[in-house]
């Protein structure tokens, strides 16, 4: 699967301070973490509208892009009691990405390199020693400096799984392949080798033998993470499926501010050590994007008031694929199908009762006045009820003295134009569990900003 990296670093700054007491009322969670962002001191408000609107463009063109998908779902499992806590940072700050990050070691002596993070991909790559085009900031992997690296040949199933495999080489040779990732294409040589995640203890690891990934040697564009990419989608060479006899197909996080440079945020595989009271919604499955977390919204609400939305506009068509609603933490503000993000924005901008000050950075529904913000709520079904207080909700400039709705309208047309994305400033916060050996996810609320 093909997703996006931003090429634009946004220049976005949030200041966090602790809101009034949490209050879980039923099914009903209550994010109260606040979360303010603005640009660096003195930056001039043009060059922050120019940065919100290459990030708003940049999930756009994710969102278009997780239409590419592959492989074959694979959650069936039978063990899964071991768990790990991984630790996790946002890589805006380390790393000039939209992507989470965590500590990896590949190889034997182990290679140390800063992996993003993504649910919403399969197969692993990292750049490797050689490589044309692949990014300078960082050292690649080397292959011939691991005792365990082995190429995967080809008729092996795991080349049958990788997008568009080839054999340049020939029968018995390594096993090739392409992908498209954002606005790059690269050529990998698929290989396995020992992994490991530097879990909470730095002094213990989360160690997969032979596990398999691309190996990058030619790479056109400039939108790969400089260190390689770790998958937890659906599919059958992703870390889930990969490790699936040893964590269960189960998996949470809690995502930091992005603000932070800090490893606060969790990573927790296994389905040991997972919240107990979590309120989970139903996973859904959609063979044509197999990879992807799919959930049944079946409203959203303005403070109190239900947005009257029509249901078609958050119906889920899995004959054809189309609809629904994904969770996804790779895309930074959440997008919404133009029917549903007309009636939130009207009803968001009704109940607000101040004037527009136009649009700002790709986003539509901004301030430059001081005004009350409602809340906004996510239901799915269950019912589970995710209310999002203010600080989750709007993007503000504290030079500028403009303040946005965190929202935008989704792709105009295709085949990602009735889909709806819940991204990563709403999941920020919080854990959301992904449980696939019992389809289902959850969301419950925790602090992980440092």
């Amino acid at each position: 699967m093909s997703m996006l990296r931003v090429s634009v670093v946004l220049v976005l700054l949030s200041t966090f301070w602790l809101a009034p007491s949490i209050a879980v009322r039923s099914l009903t969670l209550h994010l109260a973490r606040s979360h303010s962002i603005s640009p660096d001191a003195g930056a001039p408000l043009t060059a922050w509208a120019a940065s919100l609107a290459a990030q708003s463009a940049a999930d756009t063109a994710r969102v278009s892009m997780l239409a590419a998908g592959y492989g074959v779902t694979n959650t069936n499992t039978k063990r899964g009691g071991h768990r790990s806590f991984v630790p996790i940072a946002p890589g805006r700050q380390i790393l000039s990405i939209p992507n989470y990050v965590a500590r990896a070691r590949l190889g034997t002596p182990p290679q140390t390199l800063l992996v993003a993070v993504d649910p919403s991909n399969d197969a692993a790559w990292v750049p490797c020693g050689g490589c044309t085009g692949c990014p300078a900031s960082a050292p690649p992997f080397s292959p011939t400096r691991s005792s365990t690296y082995r190429p995967v040949p080809c008729g092996s199933p795991q080349c049958a799984q990788v997008p568009s495999p080839s054999c340049p080489g020939g029968a018995g040779s390594p096993c090739a392949f392409n992908l498209t990732y954002a606005s790059s294409t690269f050529q990998a040589l698929l290989g396995q080798d020992t992994l490991a995640l530097e879990s909470r203890d730095a002094a213990t690891v989360v160690a997969t033998q032979s596990y398999t990934f691309g190996c990058l040697h030619v790479v056109t564009g400039s939108s790969v993470p400089p260190q390689g990419l770790l998958g937890f989608g659906r599919g059958p060479l992703s870390f889930l499926s990969q490790t699936k006899d040893v964590y269960g197909a189960v998996f949470s996080y809690c995502l930091p501010s992005y603000k932070s440079s800090n490893f606060s945020g969790t990573l927790r595989l296994g389905p040991v050590g997972q919240p107990k009271r979590i309120k989970t919604t139903p996973l859904l499955s959609n063979p044509h994007r197999p990879s992807l977390y799919y959930v049944n919204m079946i409203g959203i609400r303005v403070g109190s008031k239900p947005v009257p939305i029509p249901a078609s506009a958050l119906a889920f068509d899995p004959a054809s694929g189309s609809g629904g609603t994904i969770v996804d933490a790779g895309t930074t503000f959440t997008q919404l199908a133009a029917p549903v993000y007309a009636a939130v924005r009207d009803a968001f901008r009704r109940r607000v009762r101040a004037p527009v000050a136009g649009s700002l950075g790709g986003f539509d529904t901004c301030y430059n006045v001081t005004v009350r913000v409602p809340t906004l709520s996510f239901t799915f079904a269950g019912p589970v009820t995710v209310t999002l207080p203010e600080e989750n909700v709007m993007i503000r400039s504290s030079s500028g003295g403009i303040a946005c709705l965190a929202m935008a309208v989704g792709p105009a047309d295709g085949v990602n134009a009735a889909l709806n994305v819940v991204a990563s400033m709403q999941q920020q916060n919080h854990r959301v569990l992904f449980d696939v050996a019992n389809g289902r996810v959850g969301f419950s609320r925790e602090l992980c900003t440092v």
